[in-house]
């Protein structure tokens, strides 16, 4: 059950942080414009300081937990598909590490120094992108969200919404059902037997969710005309200056990716762009994510 007790912590709730202070556009504009430098640029040092951005402020934003508790499951799954499949499927690089003959389908396997090194800086990429949609899960208060929509399709913004929260809510209830299930006097059934038992008790209490939901929905009139949720609050300054964070990321990553200025080749022999361009770059990209948490006035 110490899966679904992870699960169920990664999930929006309202902290006193600078960036759940903003609005939640903003706040996931912000960690989308982490996940996109992350996409333009392809430098080890700057994807290291896109890292290292994103961890920085899930910190302090109060929600390095839930990332660290993601890492469990994407840490695995990023050495498998990036770093080990590429080194056994690609055949570029010059720098052979081992000759392990013919392997079929696959052909001719030489692992190259190259192929590891690319597969590391793919894998970094996808490290990035995921911390920042977590961040925007934690952080982001989906009710901005679904009132940004609201005129676009309304009603399948509240789905999804509503979707996305009940997830972490049925996560919690089995952990609940669990706990009780061990504590009870008579025999404990079997693993399969009890697994299920609590599985037939989260979708039993899910539709009855789901009953209560519609009478809610039906008894505040959200099928009548008009529009379903109030007006937003006032823009303040953390949006302000979130957003101006967010833009002055996505600027920079452009100009460095445009520029060629760092540049990283892992074909056919690795070069990697060390230049005071890359330095500088670094280190405005960790200044534009992290300075607009200074300001911790009115996050409460």
């Amino acid at each position: 059950m110490s899966a679904l007790a992870g699960a169920t912590s990664i999930a929006y709730r309202r902290r006193a942080s600078p960036l759940h202070a903003a609005r939640g556009t903003i706040a996931a504009c912000y960690g989308l414009s982490i996940a996109i430098a992350a996409l333009l640029l392809n430098n080890p040092i700057l994807l290291g300081a896109l890292l290292f951005s994103v961890l920085a402020a899930a910190a302090a934003a109060g929600v390095l937990r839930p990332l660290l508790l993601a890492m469990r499951i994407s840490g695995p799954i990023v050495l498998l598909t990036c770093i080990v499949v590429n080194a056994f499927v690609s055949h570029y690089g010059l720098t052979v590490l081992a000759r392990l003959g013919n392997w079929g389908v696959l052909g001719q396997v030489d692992p190259t120094l190259e192929a590891i090194v690319y597969g590391a800086v793919v894998g970094l990429r996808l490290l990035i992108v995921t911390f920042s949609c977590l961040l925007i899960v934690c952080a982001a208060n989906p009710q901005d969200l679904l009132r940004a929509c609201r005129r676009v399709s309304p009603r399948s913004a509240l789905t999804a919404a509503i979707a996305t929260r009940l997830v972490s809510v049925l996560a919690a209830d089995a952990r609940r059902l669990a706990d009780a299930q061990r504590c009870r006097p008579e025999a404990n059934p079997s693993r399969q037997r009890a697994r299920l038992a609590i599985l037939r008790a989260t979708l039993t209490g899910a539709f009855d969710r789901s009953l209560d939901i519609a009478a809610m929905l039906e008894m505040r009139g959200y099928a009548a005309a008009g529009r379903a949720l109030p007006a937003g609050k006032e823009a303040s300054r953390h949006d302000l200056a979130f957003a101006l964070g967010a833009l002055g990321t996505l600027s920079l990553s452009l100009v460095l990716a445009l520029s060629g200025a760092a540049a990283f080749d892992a074909y056919p022999l690795i070069h990697i762009d060390t230049g005071a361009p890359v330095i500088v770059g670094a280190t405005l990209l960790g200044a534009l994510a992290l300075l607009p948490f200074l300001d911790r006035r009115g996050i409460q």
